[in-house]
This record gives structure tokens, sequence and C-alpha cells, in this order.
């Protein structure tokens, strides 16, 4: 069940801009043990939510790696998106009106913030496990670096430790699909749903790739003209994510995730950064995505100082990392066994 936090005092952002109060939508499964030890903390990707069990089935919930019956677990939703915590749908109470398209920039770090925040209501002083997936990676490293003597031990998967050219160009290129959406800027639930979907085919080319698609989406009808299967497929990932999220978040997130890079305002490089994370990490990488490719991975893994490195031959590209729930929930029993 969905459960708020709600801040009714300003929230100070990267940016310099600031939020006037804010909500974090959260959920949790399982139960703290008397000693507080047993906290698991999943961060989510783009656009998911704080429902881990529902969208990491098999990783996360009963039978999984990540079980509530031996693990307090905790997902909150990321600020910015529109899935509980405060982001463009919400209400702007210096205005009485929701942000929308005026929502302002937000960056991991704000979001990582925010979960500090509900970790320190929730009354939890260490984090056994801290993990996440793509976007949700860019979270974990954030918070390893931010509060190193909270967090114990990190799974990564299918992320980086700062977003790349080749992540920005696609991301830069979605919200140009937002953009010429005219709509996209009115204030009102359902504004830039044609942007939206089409932001969305660019990123589902992305999250696969060509023997995948060319595998699941080939037509054998070499007569066809029109209505061909994989532009079917297109079109229905589309129409999907614009019944359930939010224009104005998705450019609001993709926006975030540009941004992303560890060694920021911290006196080095990537490498430099990488070499002060101390906790015992286990880094995962899938042999055909195309989006965060395993040389992101290597590299996280050759410059953490206490790292393991696994890498997935998995055909599902990217999304390998919700695709593959029975490897990779193998490989983190297996893992956390060693450690525990």
């Amino acid at each position: 069940m969905l459960q708020t936090l709600h801040i009714k005092k300003s929230f100070e952002l990267e940016s310099g801009d600031s939020l006037p109060e804010v909500t974090i939508g959260y959920h949790t499964y399982g139960t703290l043990n008397a000693s507080k030890s047993n906290v698991v903390w999943v961060c989510h990707a783009l656009t998911a939510n704080s429902d881990a069990t529902d969208w990491w089935q098999g990783v996360v919930g009963e039978n999984s790696a990540i079980d509530p019956n031996k693990y307090f677990i905790v997902c909150a939703n990321i600020l910015g998106s529109c899935y509980g915590s405060t982001g463009p749908q919400s209400i702007n109470p210096m205005t009485g009106q929701s942000y929308f398209a005026d929502f302002p920039l937000i960056t991991i770090r704000d979001m990582v913030k925010a979960h500090i925040l509900l970790r320190e209501h929730l009354g939890i002083s260490s984090v056994h496990l801290l993990m996440g997936g793509s976007m949700g990676g860019y979270q974990v490293l954030e918070w390893s670096v931010m509060e190193p003597a909270v967090i114990k031990n990190i799974f990564l998967i299918t992320t980086s430790p700062a977003e790349s050219a080749w992540g920005i160009a696609i991301h830069t290129a979605q919200r140009l699909a937002i953009e010429a959406d005219e709509s996209w800027k009115e204030k009102r639930i359902g504004a830039g749903e044609k942007g939206l979907k089409a932001a969305r085919a660019i990123g589902m080319l992305t999250y696969r790739n060509y023997d995948m698609m060319v595998h699941q989406q080939a037509d054998h009808d070499h007569e066809k003209l029109d209505n061909f299967k994989a532009s079917s497929y297109i079109n229905y990932q589309g129409d999907k994510l614009v019944k359930r999220f939010s224009a104005q978040s998705y450019w609001a997130l993709t926006k975030s995730m540009d941004s992303h890079n560890i060694s920021r305002g911290r006196g080095g490089n990537l490498a430099s950064v990488l070499r002060h994370i101390p906790q015992r990490t286990l880094v995962m990488a899938i042999a055909s995505d195309i989006l965060c490719p395993p040389k992101e991975q290597q590299f996280i893994a050759e410059h953490l100082p206490n790292a393991t490195y696994i890498e997935i031959d998995s055909s599902y590209g990217h999304d390998g990392f919700l695709v593959e729930f029975h490897i990779i929930s193998e490989a983190l029993t297996r893992w956390l066994g060693r450690g525990e």
C-alpha cells in the first residue's frame, strides 16, 4: 500500500531553486528487526514507482533474493514522478495550482536528499543493502557518496557513474518529441500525450536492440506493404505509457538524468570519487545493453575498491534488468550469502 510523508517546509534544490514543501510516496514490505540491521532500500528507474514487488517481481518479493520474510524493504517514489511524490502534477502551495511544465529543475542528488528525509522519518540509521538498476543505480551511487557510513552494501545493474553523451542525446531527442506536441505546456492532466508517446517510442529502441527486435517483431508475410508487427509494437508501448504517465514528468526526469555525475563539485574525476566508495558492491551488466553498455559497469567495478562484477549473457538489452529476474535473483542471493 502506498504511504506518504508530507514535509511542510522548504526543500532546497541543487539548482538553487526550492519547493515550498514536498510529499514523498513510498512502500515498505516486511518487518524491521530489533537491531534495525535488515533494511534493503530499492531505488526505481525512470517510469517505475515505489511498488518494487510489482515492477521487479522475481527479485523483490517472497521467495526472491530480497524477501520480505527476511528483510525490511523500502522503495520511495522519486521527486518529479507522478506516482505519489511531488512532481509536475502536484499542487504548488504558493499558487494553489499544479506545477505542470513550470516544475523546477531537479537532479539525482535532490531525489536522494528526499530519500534521506524518508530514511530519517522511518528511524533507519543503517541500510544493509542499497540497490537499483538504470536510473535507480544513479540514485544508489549518489547516496553511497552522500552517506557512506549509512550504506553497508550496494547492488548496481545496467547503470553508470555519469550520464553519457549517448544518453543525453537520447533524452534530448525524447524531449524534442514532447516539445513538438504543442499541448505539452498546457496546465491540465493529459497535456502532451502525443509527444509522450513519441518519446516512449524513441526510448523503446534503446531498451531493446537490433537482435531482439528482429527476433520478436519481424513479419513473416513478405508481401505486406503496411501495418507491420514492429510498428504495432512501438505504438502499443507508447499508448501503454500514455495511460499511466505524464509528459511533464518524463520531460523533467530525463533532464535530471542528463545532469547525473557523481564527481560534480567533489574535487575529482569519476575514478577518484569511485575509489572513495568503500561499500561491498555487486556490479552487474547485460551484454546486449546499448543504453548503458557493459563498459560503463566495467568502469565502475574497476575503480570501486570492493566490487564484484558479473555480466549476464542476455539478448534483452537494457530491459534485461527487469526481464532476467531468475538470473539476477540467483546471483544476488549468492553474493549476499557470502557477506552475511
